[in-house]
């Protein structure tokens, strides 16, 4: 009995909808991709005319208590965007959806976060966006990160919203 209990607790961060006790919904028209370490969900999305490569849509779950406080994500998310070499506008929202606490931030430039924090060659991409939040979960929270080139991203800021909206406890 013992071993099933154990199992059952550890399905929410097997699957791909659900983690740190939520569930959400897998916008139309995005394509789950297959498992990925630290992540709870990959999605990919195509790109938007004029766009020449696709935008990556990925949800974290490093555990509860872990993965740092919002505002220092919030803060290297914002330094992972630049404009003439000096660091990009964000703009940074906090809501309430389904009674879970979330906080939003936008920018747009140069990306240079592609490759995380492990990779030692950065890469910059231009012309790039991101759309983020961070949801607080009652088993901690979960991190959402959409970057991609910029008319991508902005084609599926209905998507993302439909995404956050979907995000409810199990």
């Amino acid at each position: 009995m013992r071993t099933c209990i154990a199992i059952l607790a550890l399905a929410p961060l097997l699957l791909a909808e659900s983690a740190a006790g939520l569930k959400w919904t897998t916008p139309q028209g995005w394509k789950t991709e297959a498992a990925r370490p630290m992540r709870a969900a990959t999605y990919s999305i195509p790109s938007a005319p004029g766009d020449h490569e696709i935008a990556e849509c990925a949800a974290y779950f490093f555990g509860q208590g872990s993965g740092g406080s919002i505002q220092a994500n919030i803060d290297r998310w914002k330094g992972q965007f630049q404009r003439a070499g000096q660091p990009s506008d964000a703009k940074v929202d906090k809501r309430t959806i389904h009674g879970l606490a979330v906080t939003t931030i936008e920018s747009s430039g140069d990306y240079t976060g592609m490759g995380g924090p492990m990779t030692q060659q950065k890469t910059t991409a231009h012309n790039y966006r991101l759309l983020g939040a961070i949801v607080e979960g009652p088993g901690g929270n979960i991190f959402i990160k959409l970057t991609g080139p910029s008319k991508t991203v902005e084609a599926n800021r209905k998507q993302f919203d439909a995404l956050l909206a979907s995000f409810q406890k199990e």
